[in-house]
């Protein structure tokens, strides 16, 4: 590889010793005491580099990082020993010590070729691709002499000249001298917002980019023609760490290595093992004494910390540092954190109410009235026996918290909430895009991935060994039929796995109960329903985070046997499949227990069996609503609690904790090595690499459909969402801050296909809660009776409408129960929740009249309320503008502004052009005043004289 000036660790004027031949120079017998002395009488050199963030020279500026394993060969060790004992040959040899790879590999590789090949090919790969970057303009300096033993790192450095020609190639906007005032609103608005200001100021973080700005400057896409308009009077602070970083890495992408016959971009020498690891810096510690002042240490204070709990989140400062997609992420999460504070203390309103209520509601009363004496059919067949309805009055009472008239409220009410959390967002997203100069951004076509490349190479390469001569190659859908093939029965066999699970879990809780009726006291008896409930949850809630998990890694595997192009393909292919799997495996349960538990039991006489001998279960005799809220706020509250918030902590400092681990066993026991402090790249490496925010973004979006789609049913889930996000913010922020590599800076103007999943989401949120209310509730046929059947236009005698009657004898042999006086007296009728006709009817037992007319009723709720919920969604959808009016005003002042900018430089010109013709005529009529001659000897030199100022 050629090695320059730029591709050196040390200053120009220490070309003695090459710094990648220093570790070399150690294992040969560097004398101990001798480098001790040196070290304590010269300047620290880690101090000048401030530990990393500079090359040696304390100058250039660290900007990307990319690190590779080594290994020390036998022969050099060996080479060490001889070295010890001969001091005159350790002198010799430090003057003229080879580069790695030369002769040290030599000996090597003659001893063991068959151990040293794989390393050597990985070694060439990256000296050439280092000195292409080198020739891109990029400046490099390696380092091997680091705490972490068998780690290289190879520091980079984009100099001037190399990020003013990427900014122009990546058009980057960059802030001109141009500045102009913002639009300050007047009257009114203008006392308002002052008054908003002072109340909300303690809860405002105190950083500079947070604060409310009067100007901005007026930014354009950065040209090297036209510098002159940007304010370079510092140009190391011009293009910030996250822009430098973001250039470097384009590089990296763009730069091929072609030693493995096919190029070979960073993405690809990364999935290959030619480097290990390639990542920014961060700015610094964000802790400890004597810590500089850092962007980092400052979003550690003012945002990481759960001690701000209460505070807007600095969102410029985290754009600033970590890029525009990042930036937009936790933007999004605040406002939905926001938004949920309106809708908790709606459905803590509507909670309250129906405590408030509980005892006046005559449905509930009936059913714990011991006077009304009803007797119920067995729940199972043969153990159980008959049982009275009063002992449910406490499940009664709970499912009046739940299902009350106030719930329909809340159910539209949700529903124009996500319209309107919605709309906030997009104008909320066009201010960000206005403040962070992305009005106009278009992202263009990524680079392709190293798979793809891959891929598309193997096809090229099988078609030249059939002689055939093709144009550059790429992927047909008939190349990648098996793989969708793959993926669509891979996708059906998980769906029907989850389905299997439900399935077990519901057999499991007919057995439970049946076997629990058996061996229960007479108290216990009555929480049978509750225990298998409870069970029945826990055991859903463990499966759903396990086959999360499995889910999350099948999902990436079968986008990775697709082999998207690009990136953002790639991207949009995962997320699409991880939500579709995690979406079904988090509500199957809740699904079932919602829309299909109750609705097939058959009737007494003639039940519905699994298995011929497993009875379906039915629901309590207030409805199936309170098991669907005990079912949706333990699987909520579980995932948010353990998956969320445990995995989150926990994982990464497990993870953390074993590469400390690996590095204690693989560090030297040296005291001197272990005193020194450690490198900026050092202590980032030991970091987590950063996975990307689709896991973020994904429980997130999991925990909206809970907060909506079956809000009717548990009014309080937006209440402990709020309470989740709010430890959420701050957990994802510690994790970034500190837990974290510095991820590569991404311009993004939106959040992406997310923000379509949310919008399916509302939308099926208003038809899931439309048939909550009309199927799972008694809503509609409390309604239908109070209109229809009441005798007094009350409530009263409602449960026994809802109840059928059954005459004992007509049980099928073996079903009755085996103790028919457990009540202390013959039974011979009971009652069952159905609408059937009763036993002394001509068509005994069939679907009586009242159960059309409340399912007629029930059916048209659902058309009413979906079509007059989704009417009033895209009514505030239309009412209220994607773009702020100021914001719109602003954009198009900036544009007018442009354009007298560039006007005003033309003028300049055609002035500047005018002046020089006018002396130039000037100094024409001088030359033909004095040199009469000239123009007849030496016309030539006339017509020069006039084309000079031109020239300049």
């Amino acid at each position: 590889m050629r090695v320059n000036k730029n591709y050196s660790c040390l200053p120009a004027e220490e070309k003695g010793i090459h710094i990648i031949n220093i570790r070399a120079i150690e294992d040969i017998g560097y004398d101990q005491h001798e480098s001790t002395l040196l070290n304590s009488l010269s300047k620290n050199p880690d101090a000048d580099c401030k530990y990393g963030l500079y090359f040696r020279d304390g100058k250039r500026k660290v900007d990307y990082i990319l690190v590779y394993h080594y290994k020390k060969s036998s022969a050099g060790k060996a080479l060490a020993r001889r070295a010890q004992q001969n001091d005159a040959s350790v002198r010799s040899t430090k003057q003229d010590q080879p580069l790695p790879g030369k002769g040290v590999q030599l000996e090597m590789g003659e001893s063991e070729p068959h151990m040293d090949y794989h390393e050597d090919d990985k070694r060439f790969r990256r000296e050439e691709y280092e000195g292409n970057l080198v020739e891109a303009g990029l400046e490099l300096e390696r380092d091997e002499d680091t705490k972490i033993h068998g780690i290289g790192f190879v520091k980079i450095h984009a100099p001037w000249n190399v990020l003013c020609r990427e900014a122009e190639f990546l058009k980057l906007k960059m802030p001109t001298k141009k500045m102009y005032q913002i639009n300050q609103t007047h009257g009114l608005l203008k006392k308002i917002n002052s008054v908003i200001q002072k109340i909300t100021e303690p809860i405002q973080p105190k950083v500079a980019e947070h604060k409310p700005q009067t100007v901005k400057r007026l930014s354009y896409p950065f040209s090297r023609e036209k510098q002159h308009l940007f304010d370079l009077s510092d140009k190391d602070s011009f293009f910030d760490s996250k822009t430098r970083s973001t250039i470097v890495y384009e590089i990296l992408k763009r730069t091929t290595c072609t030693k493995a016959k096919y190029s070979m971009g960073i993405t690809s020498l990364l999935a290959n093992g030619v480097y290990s690891a390639a990542y920014p810096l961060h700015d610094g510690d964000y802790e400890g004494e004597n810590v500089e002042p850092n962007d980092r240490k400052l979003l550690c204070e003012e945002w990481a910390s759960y001690g701000v709990f209460y505070k807007y989140q600095p969102i410029d400062l985290v754009r600033k540092y970590f890029g525009e997609k990042i930036g937009l992420y936790f933007a999004w999460l605040g406002v939905y954190t926001q938004m949920l504070i309106p809708a908790s203390i709606v459905g803590i309103i509507v909670f309250l109410y129906g405590c408030a209520t509980v005892d006046e509601n005559i449905p509930s009363m009936e059913m714990c009235d011991q006077r009304n004496n009803i007797t119920m059919c067995p729940l199972c067949d043969k153990t159980c026996s008959y049982w009275k309805m009063s002992s449910a009055c406490a499940t009664a009472r709970a499912s009046h918290l739940f299902d009350n008239p106030a719930t329909v409220f809340f159910s539209v009410f949700m529903a124009l909430w996500a319209a309107t959390f919605m709309e906030h967002w997009k104008r909320k997203q066009m201010r960000l895009n206005y403040r962070w100069d992305l009005t106009g951004f278009e992202e263009e076509e990524d680079h392709p991935r190293a798979e793809y490349e891959a891929k598309v190479l193997e096809k090229s390469l099988r078609k030249e060994h059939k002689h055939k001569e093709t144009d550059k190659e790429k992927l047909t859908w008939k190349d990648r039929f098996p793989a969708y093939l793959t993926n669509f029965v891979g996708i059906i066999f998980m769906v029907g796995l989850t389905f299997a699970i439900v399935f077990g879990v519901i057999i499991y809780r007919i057995s439970t109960a049946a076997a629990l009726a058996i061996s229960s006291t007479p108290s216990g008896r009555s929480s049978v329903r509750v225990t298998v409930t409870a069970t029945a949850v826990i055991i859903n809630l463990v499966v759903i985070i396990i086959l999360d998990e499995v889910y999350g890694c099948i999902a990436r595997w079968l986008t990775q046997i697709e082999v998207p192009k690009t990136d953002k393909n790639f991207e949009e292919r995962l997320i699409f499949k991880a939500f579709l799997l995690k979406f079904v495996n988090a509500y199957t349960p809740i699904f079932y227990v919602a829309f299909f538990k109750g609705r097939f039991v058959g009737r007494p006489g003639d039940y519905v069996y699994i298995f011929h001998s497993f009875r379906m279960e039915e629901c309590a005799p207030g409805g199936c609503l309170m098991e669907l809220c005990i079912q949706l706020s333990i699987i909520m509250l579980g995932k948010q609690l353990i998956q969320n918030n445990l995995f989150e902590i926990g994982i990464p400092k497990m993870k953390k904790f074993i590469r400390y681990l690996k590095l204690k066993r693989r560090r030297s026991l040296d005291h001197e090595e272990h005193m020194k402090k450690k490198q900026r790249y050092e202590v980032d490496y030991n970091l987590e690499p950063f996975a990307g925010l689709t896991p973020e973004y994904m429980e997130m979006i999991i925990q909206f459909g809970f907060v909506t789609l079956f809000v009717a049913s548990f009014p309080l889930a937006p209440l402990f969402a709020l309470l989740n996000n709010i430890i959420e913010i701050r957990l994802d922020a510690k994790k970034f801050v500190t837990e974290l590599r510095r991820p590569v800076a991404v311009r993004a103007k939106d959040i992406g296909i997310w923000y379509n999943i949310l919008r399916g989401i509302g939308k099926l949120a208003v038809i899931i809660n439309a048939f909550v209310i009309s199927f799972t509730s008694d809503f509609i046929p409390r309604l239908v009776y109070l209109y229809m059947y009441s005798e007094n236009g009350t409530m009263h005698g409602f449960v026994n409408h809802t109840l059928s009657s059954f005459n004992v004898s007509d049980f099928q042999a073996g079903t009755a129960p085996n103790d028919p006086l457990d009540l202390g007296y013959e039974v011979q009728i009971c009652r069952y929740k159905d609408y059937r006709e009763p036993p002394w009817s001509e068509n005994k037992y069939d679907i009586s009249k009242d159960f059309w007319a409340v399912l007629a009723a029930r059916l048209a709720f659902v058309i009413v309320f979906q079509n007059l919920v989704m009417f009033m969604s895209e009514f505030v959808d239309w009412i209220i503008p994607d773009i702020p009016k100021d914001i719109s005003q602003q954009i198009h002042k900036e544009k007018v502004l442009m354009v007298e900018v560039f006007m005003r430089e033309e003028q300049g010109k055609l002035q500047m052009l005018e002046t020089w013709k006018d002396k130039d005529k000037k100094k024409g009529e001088n030359c033909n005043n004095h040199s009469p001659r000239l123009s007849r000897s030496r016309s030539g030199s006339l017509s020069s004289c006039h084309s000079y100022p031109l020239d300049v």
